[in-house]
């Protein structure tokens, strides 16, 4: 009876160990899969606090490590410091430079890695967040006290940032948000809601008929016959109105880094489940004398036989009407739109590089490239990440909108700096009333200026959450969220996340209650920047290959 009892002890004991070690404790967690997260967490360890990063995917940095080499912020490095800046000249040093406009994904990975190394931050990888109601996140009040993931992993801390790219843990902690375009009517914002490319003049995008149609396409099935049904992924939407409000998204794709190496190309190859029918409208655009290589072609600095390839144009790599239901899908259901995404993508290479409907001198250019090799070598070549240009948006105590980013408004606690242009991808290509294609949601226009990002827009409203910040599905309009998305921006934001946690964490204080004034002095030495070098007009790229 002693041995069975000193044996069901041990075993409790184990039992007992197992479980603690499944659960861990500290000042931050970090949720996230973005460069922002990276940013985040070392942020959060340089302040001397205890952290950990959840990494819902199995690497680390996001886009700026999975094929958004050509980083749009065209060359305006004085609109961010910290350790953003450190990031970038990382990869520049690679290259033996003191900056480079594009870089190579594995090149952007190796240095988050470096960075994470030095500041010998703890990553877990592969853990995604249990999002069953009640399950994934548990709260205390207006606290969340702890997350867990699918594998059974809980974090315990004392102040949570979401620098996920769709904001699932900012969801799961019942914090308010939106999905879609808001009506013009909601913020006064004229680049809100639709914006149907056939309106003239297109006030609403000022790089002329740059990704928008130019010639007539028919989008039946049967040309000139409605009843035939229409092309895959145009719609008829009747009564559609410039500025009416929706809940679908600008479209998503993969930034492929495709090489011309012999060394190094893997060919395009016809896909899986490939369709013609799927490719269509393109070939119909080029039937009707559309003759522009649909794709922003942007060289790689390196051997320079690397391009970063991305959509451009009336029908190009977007997917547009493929990702409405991301943002709040299923994992399972996560993964069969990343699926379409890159089947649809490989075989819009394919059909540029071999179909005879395309032009001669587009398919000699597009067959030149293939993947590359040396990068994603665990994934054949092909990028880990689908770009989500927008997913939820948090709604907060200071909204982000479209008089904000053209200085109409000035925030008065910001912290951190926007510049780009409040810039949509198409949205969905429709029927117009002549029956002919035509793409809805692009838009373009550049801020006169920098101007600061709030820093209520990173904090859920006064109410709610009082220890969550999401640096990345921040609060904006989509028409401000278009200027704010770019991944310099992200990073600066997330680095301030991370300050104001330690802030808050020191006073004992909610995120809503900050003293701003203190949190500006500490952003200030960590080397964020709220007033740029002198400011220069950026180079709009019109031409594929144009800098």
């Amino acid at each position: 009876m002693k041995r069975f009892i000193a044996w069901s002890t041990s075993v409790l004991l184990a039992i007992s160990a197992l479980a603690k070690a499944e659960e861990s404790s500290c000042d931050v967690v970090v949720y996230g899969d973005s460069s922002g997260a990276v940013v985040a967490a070392i942020s959060a360890k340089r302040q001397g606090l205890s952290v950990v990063l959840v990494n819902p995917t199995r690497f680390p940095g996001g886009m700026s490590a999975s094929g958004l080499g050509a980083t749009d912020f065209l060359g305006r490095q004085g609109t961010f410091g910290g350790i953003a800046s450190e990031f970038y000249t990382l990869v520049a040093a690679a290259y033996g430079k003191k900056f480079v406009r594009s870089f190579e994904p594995h090149v952007g990975r190796q240095a988050f890695e470096k960075l994470i190394a030095d500041a010998r931050l703890q990553v877990d990888y592969n853990e995604l967040l249990d999002r069953t109601p009640g399950k994934g996140v548990k709260m205390n009040g207006k606290r969340i006290e702890s997350i867990t993931t699918l594998s059974g992993k809980t974090y315990r801390g004392k102040m949570f940032i979401d620098a996920t790219y769709v904001g699932d843990l900012m969801a799961a902690a019942g914090v308010s948000y939106t999905v879609g375009r808001e009506p013009e009517s909601q913020y006064g914002e004229d680049l809100a809601g639709v914006r149907r490319g056939d309106t003239s003049p297109r006030v609403h995008y000022t790089q002329r008929d740059k990704d928008h149609f130019i010639k007539e396409v028919d989008p039946y099935v049967k040309p000139g016959d409605p009843n035939s049904g229409l092309l895959p992924h145009v719609f008829k939407i009747d009564g559609l109105t410039n500025g009416q409000g929706d809940r679908k998204i600008q479209a998503y794709n993969y930034r492929v880094c495709l090489t011309t190496d012999p060394s190094l190309r893997i060919p395009i190859e016809k896909p899986d489940g490939y369709r013609e029918i799927d490719h269509e409208l393109l070939l119909r655009n080029f039937d009707a004398g559309d003759t522009r290589l649909p794709a922003l072609v942007e060289p790689l600095e390196g051997t320079g036989s690397k391009v970063d390839w991305n959509n451009m144009h009336a029908v190009g790599s977007d997917h547009p009407g493929a990702n409405w239901d991301y943002p709040e899908a299923s994992y399972e259901k996560r993964r069969e739109i990343e699926k379409a995404h890159q089947t649809y993508i490989r075989g819009f290479l394919w059909t540029l590089s071999n179909h005879p409907r395309v032009p001669e001198a587009i398919r000699k250019k597009a067959s030149a490239f293939g993947l590359s090799k040396d990068e994603f070598t665990d994934n054949g070549g092909w990028p880990w990440m689908i770009y989500i240009r927008e997913a939820r948006r948090m709604v907060g105590d200071y909204v982000m909108n479209q008089q904000d980013c053209e200085g109409k408004r000035k925030a008065p606690d910001p912290v951190a700096l926007g510049s780009f242009g409040m810039d949509s991808h198409a949205v969905q290509h429709f029927v117009t009333e002549k029956g002919l294609a035509n793409t809805d949601g692009v838009i373009w226009r550049v801020p006169p200026k920098p101007y600061g990002i709030s820093y209520r827009s990173i904090i859920p409203r006064k109410g709610e959450c009082e220890n969550l910040f999401s640096p990345i599905c921040l609060s904006t309009s989509h028409v401000a969220h278009g200027s704010i998305r770019m991944e310099p921006v992200f990073m600066a934001l997330s680095q301030s996340a991370a300050i104001a946690a330690g802030m808050a964490i020191g006073s004992g204080s909610a995120v809503q209650d900050l003293d701003y004034p203190a949190l500006r002095e500490k952003l200030l030495a960590a080397g964020q920047i709220f007033s740029p070098s002198p400011w220069k007009a950026p180079v709009v790229p019109t031409k594929p290959g144009q800098p």
